[in-house]
């Protein structure tokens, strides 16, 4: 039952994720809304870095912030997000797959060097550090697209832009 619920989660946040990064304007990947924010490229290009974590949580017995570099340069093209986003989904939907019930029991730890910040269930992990820390910054990226008048889709029912359509 923890898979079915795991699985069924994370399937519904990739392809909402996925429908909000349809909307990226090119034009603006490099908007910023304010001085500490990140590009709307650069916050396209974390949403992708979160699922490359993800991915992580089924591969390794634990994750080491220090051994990645803290920033990646942002994405410059739509399709390049959507290219790279869709190759990810298509791996941890492979590794969903392949997990069973022990796989999601079995400890994980995120650690920067020698600090742990967590040390929890894979199922646990893939919720909070992944899937719920991607629903955060996705719904960032929907201030950012209604800051700058892209029309949002709906992600758990219509949104603004389409109701009565």
């Amino acid at each position: 039952m923890v898979k079915q619920l795991i699985v069924g989660d994370a399937l519904q946040e990739l392809a909402i994720t996925r429908r909000i990064l349809e909307r990226l304007p090119e034009e603006h990947l490099t908007w910023k809304p304010h001085v500490k924010s990140m590009s709307l490229g650069g916050l396209a290009t974390h949403l992708i870095n979160l699922l490359n974590w993800q991915i992580a949580i089924f591969r390794y017995p634990e994750f080491d912030l220090s051994t990645v570099p803290n920033r990646r340069e942002a994405l410059e093209r739509r399709e390049d997000v959507l290219k790279e986003f869709d190759a990810n989904v298509v791996e941890l939907e492979r590794l969903l797959a392949e997990c069973d019930e022990n796989a999601l029991s079995e400890e994980w730890t995120l650690r920067n060097g020698d600090h742990i910040i967590l040390r929890q269930p894979r199922a646990i992990a893939l919720r909070t550090f992944g899937i719920s820390h991607m629903i955060h910054h996705r719904a960032q990226l929907g201030v950012y697209l209604r800051l700058l008048d892209i029309p949002l889709p709906g992600l758990y029912g219509p949104s603004a832009d389409e109701e009565g359509k």
